[in-house]
């Protein structure tokens, strides 16, 4: 039987119906690819390209360290600044030597002598033992002296520049030392310049005096059965230039004295000694004072 021309009409709109679903889906498809594989227009100024399925979106810190330098503390540091030492720098202003109120006896013979041991200290730190006023007083008894015996700093009394050293053996004192610093300085030496007199005193000749030879020399001694001895010493000589043994004296501050006669003085200041012992050994106590040599 043939067909009728209405349903040849139905089948071929069919037909064309079907193959234009076709097209649309294949459309769809194409672009759903395009999408998925990353295509489509350029991103916009400022925004990223759209992110895969199951990307994280936290940004990952560069390994790279930053250029920036690190920020510094404003809190100040505690460390302390080196410095550099004061410069020394001589003075061209001559120094006025300071006058001496003694006269000196031992170990200097003058200020000038004291200088110039501090020189040589201050260079090498030869003989230290000027800086210690109990070595001094010790070394004036035992060595200058030769009162040997007498090796014992029974006590002391040092008040700035001015000293008072007890000498003796054992507890014992035998005479009460009286030393000045002479000179100028921190390192300004001892030196010996007389006793402070008690039980046994020399008052004569005057403290400083110049004297010729023969010379008088008293004083008062207090004691029993004393024997008083003198001598007259320079500090350049290991001999006495003069000496007198004995005068025999006792009771409470008798005066003795003596005349004694001396040669060979040489230094500018000379040492009188009276000394006096024998009931326990030979040098008990002394005294000295302190002359400037005239012509002898």
């Amino acid at each position: 039987m043939a067909e009728k021309p209405e349903g040849r009409t139905r089948r071929l709109a069919a037909i064309v119906g079907a193959a234009a679903a076709v097209f649309v889906v294949s459309a769809l498809l194409v672009g759903l690819g395009v999408l998925f594989l990353g295509g489509g227009p350029a991103s916009a100024p400022g925004q990223g390209a759209l992110p895969l399925p199951g990307a994280s979106t936290t940004p990952t810190r560069a390994s790279t360290p930053p250029t920036t330098p690190p920020r510094t503390s404003s809190t100040p540091s505690t460390s302390p600044t080196p410095t550099r030492a004061p410069t020394t720098t001589r003075s061209s202003t001559p120094v006025t030597t300071k006058p001496f109120a003694y006269q000196p006896l031992w170990p200097f013979a003058s200020v000038t002598a004291a200088e110039e041991w501090q020189r040589k200290y201050r260079d090498g730190g030869q003989q230290p033992w000027h800086l210690d006023a109990d070595q001094t007083a010790l070394s004036f008894t035992t060595g200058f002296l030769g009162f040997t015996e007498l090796d014992t700093v029974v006590s002391r009394s040092i008040k700035g520049d001015d000293a008072r050293i007890s000498v003796g053996s054992g507890s014992r004192v035998a005479a009460v030392l009286h030393l000045v610093r002479i000179g100028q300085g921190t390192d300004a030496p001892w030196e010996v310049v007389g006793t402070s007199d008690t039980t046994l005193t020399v008052e004569r000749p005057r403290y400083g005096a110049s004297a010729t030879s023969p010379i008088t020399v008293g004083g008062r001694i207090t004691g029993v059965d004393e024997s008083i001895r003198i001598d007259v010493r320079q500090p350049s000589s290991e001999s006495p230039l003069g000496s007198f043994c004995c005068i025999q004296a006792g009771g409470e501050r008798q005066p003795w004295s003596a005349q004694v006669s001396f040669r060979g003085a040489t230094d500018p200041a000379l040492t009188v000694v009276a000394s006096t012992g024998g009931h326990v050994q030979s040098v008990e106590r002394f005294a000295v004072t302190a002359i400037r040599a005239g012509n002898s």
